[in-house]
């Protein structure tokens, strides 16, 4: 059996140039699936100028689905491909497939990698034996900003955290072995980089930071889903440095290739080389092509810049054929990886897929997922619901199927468990009535008239509220971000009534909830809770489950905060300082400087209370391990699980440092009364941050460290780091 390198190496001297370039070209399903006549080009062909040629020396497809179509599509391309180089198939899998995940902003809201490990390998397994070989996903970028509607695609605003996912998602599709293993994927790690700071919380929108915060925040993750292993990077769309990361050569080429060591394959996002001229930083598409394959940029997504330019420009002399060569060279080595040499097919199964797709186990995860996924934001004990409670569920969400929010590409609303049905498992019908009460952003009298009066007839209102999964996710942003006025007026009315309110949120991401968290008794964010969110969401209602959510994103007092997050820096007047004057401090006049709900906080239907938290010395060294302990004791009547949160401050830095930054957590399952003693190891390592000169190093002195159930309400202690 002959080597990866010999093999693919010779493969690459018999291809013609034409045949290289074309190999860096991906192109949608519909290119490929017969949607053309035979001879003729029509549509997206004619539009980006592709020829019958181009496509048969393609080397991926994009968004191709089912085994049947995978196969069918393959045997044709191996058929008119003169060296017989198989195709790689590509598309969004971003927390499912057909069984569908929480969004990812909820699953980092599990706290639980282990758990985004297994939904990650499910959704492998369905995408492998549906023909598909590299998801989209994991996506990673930090953000703090919940006007952007890709908030829901991200694991949240900390560094640390984000990277604890990136790692677990990674291994979830990839496993331990890509090539033996017919039913993982390879991962690609998108957006880099700092795709996630656009300003404004503008999609697509201009990045502009130093590269210290770059480093410290934005890249952390990028880096921590590479050295798991992933196969590919994604760039952004966004500039950095002013420069478009897909022309950036510093980013790709300097600090991606060299700096980090990856030689694995860089693809663009959909028409994002193109993109380069309305940047302004490329005058046509020839210039584009040039700029892209220089910073690094392996595959061209859907334009068709260096299938039209690359040979012109090798042929003036303005682009070496090495960086072509490179370039193909690493993505025959990513089919040679997949096993695609010895069987172009590789998981596609058409008998095996009717098996695996949706099957129970799968379900089964993806309703524990989201059970621990919702966070349970407040509860004035009108939760968990009792079976004999006559209740009214009301709201556009009490009968949708849309709980799979934006990026479920293959995901069934109709096959979705809706609020109501799962309700109707855990209490007899008579005790549930059911009513709409207004649509996502507009309503009527007879509909508020309705839910009105059947809100009068029982013991309480649970309130099924959100915004409509085209309201977040790619290209959809929100400068408000209060749920639409129509919800908050149906909240108003049935208020009137003077009975127990209990509200479940579904959306994308943190809202500002003035007028519902202040307004009903409890609130439960269910995010886009997946295939089986109903019956998750009713579990937790219901007591079957005891809410562990916790926020890895903040939820803003008001929009106007933005961005807030929890590991701000001070300034030299804050506002909480023992000697701050009264009026000149970094303060808002009319709002407080916290989120309603910071970094780390969710409520359960037990109690948790912290006691003899200590540190193992108080001086840290490099030869003696450092530990950090806490009791934590369960106070409630029923067992409960706490995640146990530490976070660190160096106090005086060489620049300044944040307020706090998590460094470690820990789950802890306790039965009512019992209480344990968790205990963490704090290393010299983890509190090293980039200087101004941006070394890596970590400064002798003080620093406090925190432990607590969330990022505002933790004990501190004090210790010195030597050195």
């Amino acid at each position: 059996m002959k080597t990866v390198k010999t093999n693919i190496q010779s493969i690459l001297e018999q291809m013609t140039l034409d045949e290289k370039i074309s190999q860096l070209l991906q192109l949608a399903a519909p290119f490929f699936n017969g949607s053309k006549e035979s001879g003729q080009i029509t549509g997206p062909m004619a539009e980006m100028g592709i020829s019958d040629e181009d496509v048969r020396n393609s080397g991926s497809v994009l968004g191709a689905a089912g085994a049947k179509e995978v196969i069918h599509i393959q045997e044709a391309h191996l058929k008119e491909n003169r060296l017989g180089i198989p195709l790689l198939f590509m598309a969004d899998i971003i927390h499912g497939y057909k069984t569908i995940f929480p969004v990812p902003l909820a699953i980092g809201c599990s706290w639980n990698p282990e758990l985004a490990q297994k939904s990650a390998e499910i959704a492998a397994k369905e995408a492998a034996v549906s023909g598909i070989h590299v998801t989209f996903a994991p996506m990673v970028d930090l953000v703090r900003d919940p006007r952007w509607g890709r908030v829901m695609e991200s694991t949240g605003e900390d560094p640390f955290l984000n990277s604890v996912f990136a790692r677990a998602f990674v291994r979830g599709f990839q496993g331990d072995d890509l090539t033996g293993d017919k039913e993982k994927v390879a991962a690609c790690v998108k957006h880099f980089a700092a795709y996630g700071a656009a300003e404004g919380g503008r999609d697509y929108n201009t990045v502009d930071m130093s590269e210290r915060q770059l480093r410290e925040y934005y890249l952390p993750a990028y880096k921590a889903a590479l050295d798991e292993g992933c196969q590919m990077v994604m760039t952004a769309f966004n500039i950095l440095d002013g420069i478009p990361s897909t022309g950036n050569k510093k980013l790709m080429r300097d600090l991606l290739r060299e700096e980090w060591g990856f030689d694995g394959v860089l693809i663009s996002d959909w028409g994002a080389v193109k993109e380069l001229i309305p940047h302004g930083t490329a005058a046509n598409k020839a210039e584009a092509a040039l700029k892209a394959i220089t910073a690094g940029v392996d595959i061209e997504m859907m334009t068709s810049c260096y299938v039209h330019h690359l040979k012109e420009l090798v042929e003036k002399g303005n682009l070496n054929t090495a960086l072509i060569d490179e370039a193909v060279l690493r993505i025959l080595r990513l089919k040679e990886t997949l096993g695609l040499f010895d069987n172009p097919y590789r998981g596609a199964n058409v008998k095996r897929e009717k098996e695996v797709i949706r099957c129970e186990s799968h379900l089964e995860l993806s309703r524990e997922l989201a059970v621990k996924s919702c966070v349970l934001l407040k509860n004035e004990g009108v939760l968990p619901l009792k079976p004999d409670q006559k209740i009214a569920l009301i709201g556009p969400f009490a009968q949708s199927g849309d709980l799979l929010g934006a990026w479920s590409w293959l995901g069934s609303k109709e096959d979705t468990v809706q609020l109501y049905d799962g309700l109707k498992e855990r209490a007899p019908h008579s005790h549930i009535s059911v009513s709409q009460g207004c649509d996502i952003e507009t309503g009527t009298e007879e509909q508020r008239n309705a839910a009105f009066k059947a809100a009068g007839e029982v013991d309480i209102i649970v309130l099924a509220l959100g915004e409509s999964s085209n309201m977040s996710g790619e290209a959809s942003c929100r400068s408000d971000i209060r749920l639409p006025q129509v919800q908050l007026d149906l909240i108003a009315k049935l208020k009137e009534l003077n009975k127990p309110m209990v509200t479940v949120l579904f959306n994308g991401r943190p809202l500002d909830l003035h007028g519902v968290a202040d307004e009903t008794d409890a609130v439960l964010e269910a995010w886009y809770p997946g295939s089986e969110g109903g019956r998750a969401v009713a579990d937790l209602l219901y007591g079957e489950a005891v809410p562990t959510g916790r926020l890895s994103m903040s939820f803003p007092y008001s929009a106007g905060q933005i961005p807030v997050y929890y590991n701000q820096f001070n300034t030299g007047r804050p506002k909480d300082a023992p000697d701050a004057q009264e009026y000149y401090v970094s303060r808002y006049l009319d709002i407080p400087n916290e989120p309603l709900f910071p970094f780390g906080f969710g409520l359960s239907y037990t109690s948790f209370s912290y006691s003899d938290a200590k540190l193992s010395a108080a001086h840290m060294t490099l030869e003696t391990p450092f530990k950090v302990s806490v009791c934590v004791t369960n106070t409630g009547e029923i067992p409960g699980e706490e995640i146990v949160q530490l976070y660190v401050r160096d106090i005086t830095g060489e620049v300044v440092r944040p307020l706090k930054e998590l460094k470690a957590f820990q789950h802890v399952f306790l039965q009512a009364g019992e209480t344990k003693e968790v205990t963490f190891t704090l290393t010299e390592e983890q509190l090293r941050y980039h200087h101004a000169d941006l070394a890596y190093k970590s400064d002798a002195g003080s620093f406090a460290v925190y432990v607590g159930p969330n990022s505002r309400d933790a004990v501190e202690m004090i210790f010195n780091l030597e050195k």
